[in-house]
């Protein structure tokens, strides 16, 4: 498969720069075959070839396995991400009760007996 980094040409695109990112990090081919692009264009890839990337070395997904030494200690695997869910959980419930408790005691203070 080859690579390309068209990023200089991104502003001189004629169909603008958005369909160019939208094909990033992908195989683009058939995006770029389903558009007929001219000759001209065809030819233009050369100028923004980069290399080749072996698509047998590459991880299939879903088959990408965790080890060790992706993990940072090993021993704390799983850790981190269950932290997050905590922290992604308990901070707006305790967003809201800080809310309403500084509304609670700010209208509490203006009643005037």
């Amino acid at each position: 498969m080859m690579v390309y980094d068209i990023t200089p040409f991104l502003d001189d695109h004629p169909g603008g720069d958005e369909v160019l990112v939208l094909a990033t990090k992908k195989d683009a081919t058939e995006d770029f075959e389903d558009v007929g692009h001219s000759q001209n264009a065809r030819n233009m890839l050369t100028e923004y070839y980069v290399g080749d990337i072996d698509i047998n070395t590459m991880p299939q997904k879903g088959q990408y396995k965790k080890t060790a030494s992706n993990s940072g200690s090993g021993s704390k695997s799983g850790s981190g991400s269950s932290s997050n869910i905590m922290v992604m959980l308990v901070l707006p419930i305790l967003m809201l009760v800080l809310a309403y408790g500084l509304y609670y005691f700010a209208k509490k203070d203006k009643v005037i007996d």
